[in-house]
């Protein structure tokens, strides 16, 4: 089974790290990645751009209504993702949880459902 492992972060506090402590926490990310990948869980991962360069988009009664930024203010903001597989949700729990984001964030695990699947 497929799951999204949701990183939020801090944009903030991962902007003050001293330079040594964030390339500490990128290689242990690529290290992580390369894990995952011989194991046989990867499918994707990305980190993604600041929350700045975010457009929410809203479809009301056929307008479309754009805002920068997030829909909500919050202290973390979505930060990037994994796409793993898992044999089951325990799996991917262990799994997220030894990602390195986990260390300054959280990750937040979701199986994804298939299309047209019951609500």
């Amino acid at each position: 089974m497929r799951y999204l492992c949701l990183v939020y972060q801090d944009e903030s506090a991962i902007a003050e790290m001293p330079d040594d402590e964030y390339d500490a926490l990128v290689r242990d990310v690529l290290a992580y990645r390369e894990d995952l990948r011989a194991g046989g869980h990867y499918i994707a991962s990305s980190p993604l751009q600041s929350v700045r360069t975010a457009t929410t988009i809203r479809a009301r009664h056929g307008k479309t209504f754009l805002s920068d930024g997030p829909f909500a203010e919050t202290k973390e903001q979505l930060g990037g993702f994994y796409l793993i597989e898992a044999a089951d949700l325990n799996e991917a729990i262990r799994l997220a949880s030894k990602m390195p984001p986990a260390r300054v964030g959280s990750i937040e695990v979701r199986p994804l459902a298939d299309f047209g699947c019951d609500r």
